[in-house]
């Protein structure tokens, strides 16, 4: 076949095969167009199927409310069962100065109201139990709330197959950049420790200068009450419970002392690490703004609680005469405490305690409101959070655009045996074991080794000057 020919008999073929083609695809449109008119939508289909026996709806069944003491510190826990059986969530609500106000709360008043509820019903069920008590912002009301709270968000989580950072738009990052807590009564007793937490991985470090406090080990090693004066000195207690110091720590003292250490760490081990402190409200609120003004040549990443929660008007000062980060919120319950330093842009992170303020439902929002501002997350989390709590914690951090930091170390091996799936820290980097729901459960026969009690409950936050006037804690 020459040339012409084969070109003739190619090109009659493609037009041939181009014809029935276009037949065989008209039909299929057809038949495609037939089947998605009497086809229901896919979300139809999915109810379809659930109604059909796939999903039924969960109840809540009972409420167990676990109150352990564990290194000195007391926690409350909650699981909230449900109609399936084997499935349930664990929630904190640790107030370790009041746990059995708070176990009282869940008993008296959350459990009987709850029973037989939905319990995927987790927004409706916060707002009824905000208003609950008539008087909003109670501490200990809202750490029941939260117990709670978090359960029901670990019953979905699980209920799903996902962990509950999925729930809250899935994962920003892989892990949390750890706070690294240094405690020591001088400033070259320093030096050991930070550059030890610098080989691990570590580069954010907020100093303690009296050698004690709250030091926010995640629930490591309990450690003795201290006074937690600058001024560092000799401490003891009253009959009962009281601390007392022999160091009045006024504001000069303080701030040289700070200042001290400070210039210490920038000249003799690093300007490239970020360095803070917990001020915790010990100054007079000039003094305060003395201090900012005076640290802010070390570039502190942040000053925690410069002032008390009701002296926080004093933060539109600092702000004018500083650049220094400002942490602030470990004592607030309720949104009119936070809410104006936040859309007024006088502090640049949160450090709420979630549960004292009601729980991993509130704490998105916050989180969410904070972004728009430009202010990070720093939540509170030291020894008195239960690990129940951290994962709480844990799981809102992952999920936004705005975390700071984390604050916390590993756990214990006694915190490791009561709670199985405790959060991890690996070269300073805090993760979870994406589990479905929270990642973490509760021991309950590990639990009956940790009872409650044990010393003047509540008691421990007090404190006195040696003249007998009392002193914040």
């Amino acid at each position: 076949m020459d040339r012409r020919e084969t070109l003739k008999a190619f090109t009659g073929g493609a037009v041939g095969a181009a014809t029935l083609g276009a037949a065989t695809l008209a039909a299929s449109r057809e038949a495609f167009a037939q089947a998605a008119a009497t086809a229901p939508e896919p979300a139809a289909a999915a109810r379809g199927r659930a109604r059909a026996g796939g999903v039924p709806a969960l109840k809540i069944t009972d409420i167990k409310v676990f109150n352990t003491k564990v290194a000195g510190t007391n926690m409350i826990n909650v699981k909230v069962y449900t109609s399936e059986p084997g499935l349930y969530g664990i929630g904190c609500g640790t107030h370790a100065e009041r746990p059995t106000i708070v176990a009282d709360t869940v008993e008296q008043y959350l459990k009987p109201f709850l029973i037989g509820r939905n319990a995927d019903e987790i927004e409706k069920i916060w707002q009824q139990l905000w208003i609950a008590p008539y008087w909003r912002g109670s501490v200990d009301a809202n750490n029941a709330m939260a117990a709670v709270d978090g359960a029901l968000w670990d019953i979905m989580g699980k209920r799903c197959g996902v962990p509950v950072y999925d729930l809250l738009g899935g994962k920003v990052r892989s892990g949390l950049r750890m706070l690294g807590d240094i405690q020591a009564r001088t400033p070259q007793a320093m030096d050991d420790q930070i550059r030890k937490m610098m080989a691990d991985g570590y580069d954010h470090f907020r100093i303690y200068l009296a050698g004690g406090g709250e030091g926010g080990d995640g629930g490591g090693a309990a450690r003795p009450a201290v006074e937690r004066s600058a001024g560092g000195g000799s401490i003891g207690r009253t009959a009962s419970g009281e601390i007392v110091t022999d160091v009045h720590g006024n504001d000069a003292e303080y701030i040289k002392r700070l200042c001290d250490a400070f210039e210490y760490i920038r000249k003799n081990i690093s300007w490239d690490i970020e360095i803070g402190h917990d001020v915790h409200e010990r100054p007079t609120a000039r003094g305060a703004v003395m201090l900012a003004k005076a640290v802010e040549q070390y570039r502190p990443f942040f000053m925690e609680d410069l002032f008390a929660p009701e002296d926080v008007g004093w933060y539109k000062t600092v702000r004018e005469e500083s650049s220094i980060g400002i942490a602030m919120g470990e004592l607030f319950v309720n949104q009119s405490e936070w809410l104006p330093l936040v859309t007024n842009r006088y502090i640049d992170f949160m450090r709420m305690h979630i549960s004292a303020a009601g729980g991993l439902n509130l704490a998105r929002k916050v989180a969410h409101t904070c972004e728009f501002f430009d202010v990070q997350t720093a939540w509170h989390g030291p020894a008195n959070v239960s690990p129940v709590g951290h994962a709480v914690n844990l799981h809102v951090d992952l999920s936004i655009y705005n975390f700071g930091i984390c604050e916390g170390r590993g756990f214990s091996e006694q915190l490791q045996e009561l709670y199985p799936g405790c959060p991890e820290v690996r070269k300073g980097i805090r993760y979870s074991n994406d589990k479905p729901g929270l990642g973490i459960d509760l021991d309950e026969k590990v639990a009956l080794k940790y009872p409650p009690g044990g010393g003047a409950i509540g008691s421990e936050r007090g404190a006195q000057d040696p003249e007998g006037a009392p002193r914040r804690p």
